[in-house]
């Protein structure tokens, strides 16, 4: 079985639980998860990779924090607070969350390797090469990092 299935299978698990637990909100949000796996699947007409499972997942979690910032404009607070109750159960199922020190290292480390290959410091219009290459060490690392977070620190360390 796939890693991706290994991940479905765990979500199927968790409902279970859940639902036994009497836990509405948490069932809820697994019953959308796995949704979107499986529609995700359909779309592709195959299974999916682990990395295309986390990317379902990553994209519900940048889903959820747009609604949220639009619920607070809109002073909602109570579906502020919901959305992020299940930003909380959908990163359970994603790799850790890399913490700003940690990843301004790694971009560090991927500017000495764009600097390395051309053989001058990258400036503003190499972006797109050192954003490659720190994608390429998160996911080699198997942890993730929000894209926003990753992009603003990027310009910050090739302004510098």
């Amino acid at each position: 079985m796939s890693e991706a299935g290994e991940l479905e299978a765990l979500i199927s698990q968790q409902v279970v639980v859940a639902m036994k637990a009497h836990d509405a909100e948490r069932t809820g949000t697994l019953r959308l998860i796995k949704t979107a796996l499986k529609n995700k699947a359909i779309d592709k007409r195959a299974p999916l990779t682990q990395a295309e499972s986390e990317q379902v997942l990553a994209t519900m979690i940048k889903q959820r924090r747009d609604s949220i910032e639009q619920f607070t404009k809109g002073n909602r607070p109570e579906l502020a607070a919901k959305e992020a109750s299940e930003i909380v159960v959908i990163e359970e199922f994603l790799p850790k969350a890399l913490d700003e020190v940690a990843l301004a290292a790694l971009i560090q480390e991927a500017v000495g390797e764009v600097t390395a290959a051309s053989g001058q410091k990258p400036g503003p219009k190499e972006m797109g090469a050192v954003m490659k290459a720190v994608q390429a060490k998160l996911q080699a690392k198997s942890v993730r990092a929000e894209g926003r977070v990753v992009s603003d620190l990027v310009k910050k360390a090739l302004a510098g």
